[in-house]
């Protein structure tokens, strides 16, 4: 006779999605750190893999403006990224990476050792589900 497991609530999948997406940031923003950039920094090279404006940049990684602007800043000065005006509007500033900036990105995903760890012990059909769920829960999450 088998017993079904009680549901699982809401509030238990939260803290537990929340839990692991502490980690998961904890390992990137050391990984980020031991190659020189904030977590921010870090961030902000993975928005902008395809070209993004600075406003919708500030958007996607949840700060303001005026902040974007110094992280661009940094990122232009280290020769990570580039800004350049659109070209249908000279007043947007559109940030591109470039080559050395996705070096970079690669190098510090490839140094996140406590996510490659946790995710290798995931059998192919668990990453399959939850690659799975993870496309299924971003798009009603606004990302």
């Amino acid at each position: 006779m088998t017993t079904l497991a009680p549901p699982v609530s809401t509030p238990a999948l939260m803290e537990a999605v929340a839990a692991v997406s502490a980690a998961y940031f904890l390992d990137f923003a050391a990984a980020a750190g031991r190659h020189g950039l904030s977590s921010s920094q870090a961030k902000a090279l993975g928005v902008v893999l395809e070209p993004v404006p600075m406003r919708a940049l500030a958007g996607r990684l949840g700060c303001d403006a005026s902040n974007v602007t110094g992280i661009v800043d940094r990122l232009e000065g280290l020769e990570l990224a580039r800004r350049e005006a659109a070209a249908s509007d000279r007043r947007v500033k559109i940030v591109t990476i470039t080559e050395q900036g996705r070096e970079v990105l690669l190098k510090i995903r490839a140094d996140m050792t406590k996510a490659h760890r946790a995710l290798d012990s995931l059998s192919e059909e668990q990453r399959a589900a939850l690659l799975a769920m993870c496309q299924q829960l971003l798009p009603l999450l606004g990302n």
